[in-house]
């Protein structure tokens, strides 16, 4: 079990670190959609002689759910989440896109008995909550409101709340490298309509680049290939509720990085935050690992 909980951990460590990878990127000229293009394709790339064996699901039904993995994980989520960016404020899109656990655990209390929380649970998750939600304000407390940005945030939430449900649907049925080398392949095909609208170009001597090398690899190699190989295999041995409750420290990780990395400011209300959610993610997970232990 302690297994499970380090992976989740560390996906969601190294999901936090990518803003500045991707900020970095930014700034050198690519864009969201040429930066997401070239980290799954790097990450298919590496994925795909370890399961190379097995190339088509049991039945084109499974073969349409993997096809929405591609597009809920992949995709149209981060289509979603960096074009809510462009009309909101990015605490209002963290915070939008970070409440992905609770319609989570809302859903699937709906729809699946055995991942209803225990009051415990619930007290724990909501702790981790408000404590995200202090850390993404950082000590800043204002909110614009910005429809545009924030539909297409919460979008990009709900669209991760469906890949957790497909996951753990197929989770059962697939091995988990097989899962995760779909979603890199259907989350390529999926993105390629969209050079239509923003033609695809980047200049091979700025690929080349140390920096710009160096930032791509960590996000296809180990942002993507390995820590979405990691994710499924937490979901399978957690259960959608409580692996997904890892990403209330995404937004934590991330002001970490920035403030090691571009000299962003961490003010007492993040900590406080950052408290919170560790408290509540530990009150959360007690009463069950206690359960599975007996």
């Amino acid at each position: 079990m302690l297994r499970y909980h380090l992976f989740a951990l560390f996906a969601v460590t190294v999901w936090g670190a990518t803003f500045v990878s991707t900020k970095v990127l930014i700034g050198y000229g690519l864009s969201p959609a040429e930066i997401f293009v070239i980290r799954f394709l790097m990450a298919y790339i590496c994925i795909l002689p370890f399961t190379c064996k097995r190339w088509i699901a049991d039945c084109w039904q499974d073969e349409l759910r993997l096809a929405g993995v591609g597009i809920t994980g992949g995709s149209l989520y981060f289509l979603a989440e960096n074009m809510a960016l462009e009309f909101a404020p990015a605490s209002n899109v963290s915070l939008i896109v970070c409440s992905a656990p609770l319609w989570t655990a809302l859903l699937l209390a709906l729809l699946y008995r055995n991942e209803r929380m225990s009051r415990r649970q619930q007290v724990g998750s909501l702790l981790a909550f408000l404590g995200m939600v202090l850390v993404v304000m950082n000590g800043r407390f204002v909110l614009q409101l910005a429809p545009k940005g924030d539909l297409l945030a919460l979008g990009a939430a709900w669209l991760w709340v469906l890949y957790s449900l497909i996951i753990k649907q197929l989770g059962d049925r697939y091995e988990a490298l097989f899962i995760t080398r779909k979603t890199f392949f259907y989350g390529l095909i999926t993105i390629v309509p969209w050079f239509l609208y923003e033609p695809f170009s980047i200049d091979r001597a700025l690929l080349l680049s140390p920096i710009v090398a160096g930032n791509l690899l960590f996000l296809g190699v180990i942002a993507s290939m390995l820590c979405y190989l990691m994710w499924a295999i937490a979901m399978r041995g957690l259960g959608a509720v409580r692996a997904t409750n890892y990403i209330y420290l995404n937004p934590l990780v991330t002001i970490i990085t920035a403030a090691l990395c571009i000299a962003e400011q961490i003010t007492p209300i993040a900590l406080l935050g950052a408290i919170l959610i560790l408290y509540g993610m530990w009150q959360a997970e007690k009463n069950e690992d206690s359960k599975l232990d007996s």
